[in-house]
């Protein structure tokens, strides 16, 4: 059963990671090239992009390394937070039930915990995945910018070993790791707390014509109710993290000119102004709620079909 939980969790984190990754890879581009110098606007770098020869692919430019991260951070993601989730279940750390209204409003088979317990799962959950993933996310940046011109992955890796040894490949952790922690963190907490208020609103406005659900929701209706708590979620926690995400793309693309977090930090606000943190929020919120929406909607329908299906098997085999 273990096993069997952990696959279909790995499998569901690669399927809704690689296809939003695909999906939105132009505006993980477009806001590479906003915050790479401070000075682009998001007009500009459309433009810029849409003069090459071939205008399609360069907006796709990219995407190879953008779905292998994004797709096995999912899977890491998911399974270790599932991971994490179960213990603290078993720990006996979940919300506690106040109302019978609360199975009748889940939108979700995932263990529900308390907000301390969500917080620090996700955190640590994001950053295992960041630390693994870091070779990757460094490729894929120097990628999506105008300031390299790779043309493999392998070509990439050569170039970064050859000019910055190793920790070339995680430059930018240190930022990275404040900036996907907290927001990973606070992002359940969000999608938690969305998902419980919209699912209560949408048990109401259903119960008199559903009256006997079973305790769990329609498909479409709890895809709707988790999609539209992963936008939510996924928009307020960018605005907060938007800031290390700035910093860290300037250290991944320009090392030797942002050497660190702090110095980087100090170097933007003094040359750029406060607004410089704040480059390509617009892009990063977009891509972020809905990469998020899509991922955790997926995730989520994947495992109640996956699990629903296993424990139809095993008890016919029973």
């Amino acid at each position: 059963m273990n096993k069997s939980t952990s696959t279909f969790h790995f499998a569901a984190g690669l399927g809704s990671g690689t296809f939003g990754a695909v999906l939105l890879q132009p505006f993980d581009l477009l806001k590479t090239r906003v915050q790479q110098s401070g000075s682009h606007s998001i007009r500009v770098a459309i433009r810029e992009i849409a003069q090459s020869p071939n205008a399609l692919a360069a907006f796709w430019r990219g995407t190879v390394p953008s779905a292998l991260r994004t797709g096995v951070g999912s899977a890491i993601y998911f399974t270790t937070l599932n991971k994490i989730r179960q213990h603290a279940a078993s720990l006996k750390l979940v919300v506690p039930s106040n109302s019978s209204n609360s199975s009748l409003s889940s939108s979700s088979a995932l263990p529900k915990l308390s907000n301390t317990a969500n917080l620090l799962s996700g955190a640590v959950a994001r950053a295992f995945a960041g630390l693994i993933l870091m070779p990757l996310t460094v490729i894929k940046v120097r990628y999506e910018s105008s300031l390299y011109s790779y043309r493999s992955i392998a070509g990439a890796a050569k170039d970064i070993y050859r000019t910055d040894r190793i920790p070339g490949f995680f430059a930018g952790f240190g930022a990275t790791a404040i900036r996907d922690a907290p927001y990973a963190g606070l992002y359940v907490v969000s999608y938690e707390q969305f998902k419980k208020q919209l699912g209560l609103l949408a048990h109401q406005s259903s119960a008199p014509s559903h009256p006997s659900s079973g305790g769990n929701m329609k498909i479409s209706l709890s895809a709707t109710v988790n999609f539209s708590s992963g936008l939510l979620a996924g928009a307020t926690c960018s605005f907060v993290s938007n800031p290390f995400d700035a910093v860290k793309t300037r250290i991944q693309l320009q090392p030797h000119d942002y050497r660190n977090m702090f110095q980087a930090y100090r170097k933007m606000v003094r040359e750029e102004g406060v607004r410089s943190l704040y480059d390509g929020l617009t892009l990063r919120m977009s891509r972020k709620a809905m990469s998020s929406a899509l991922a955790w909607m997926l995730y989520e329908e994947l495992i109640r079909k996956a699990e629903t299906t296993w424990y139809r098997n095993t008890k016919e085999h029973v």
